[in-house]
């Protein structure tokens, strides 16, 4: 069983690899939503991979969004955060 799981894992990483030279062919030709949306795709094999479960990425959401805007990082004006794209969440 053990091989399976190598086996496995090499293939998600040769997923991996492609879906990062397609985020980049996309995000190089301007299709930066598109782009975004495969991030998405490369996140959830890099979890696959490291076994990390939806509850442990949760809770590193939630530990990394800061609870009001005025905990944000210091060096964002208030101009450069309405200009941010909304924060994607964990839905299940």
């Amino acid at each position: 069983m053990e091989k399976s799981v190598a086996n496995s894992d090499e293939r998600l990483l040769a997923v991996l690899a492609k879906l990062e030279d397609c985020r980049a062919t996309l995000a190089a030709g301007g299709n930066w939503d598109t782009a975004h949306l495969v991030s998405v795709a490369i996140l959830d094999a890099r979890m696959k991979l490291n076994r990390i479960g939806d509850a442990e990425l949760r809770a590193l959401c939630e530990e990394m969004v800061p609870k009001k805007l005025s905990e944000g990082p210091p060096d964002l004006c208030p101009a450069a955060v309405s200009r941010r794209r909304p924060l994607l969440r964990l839905v299940k």
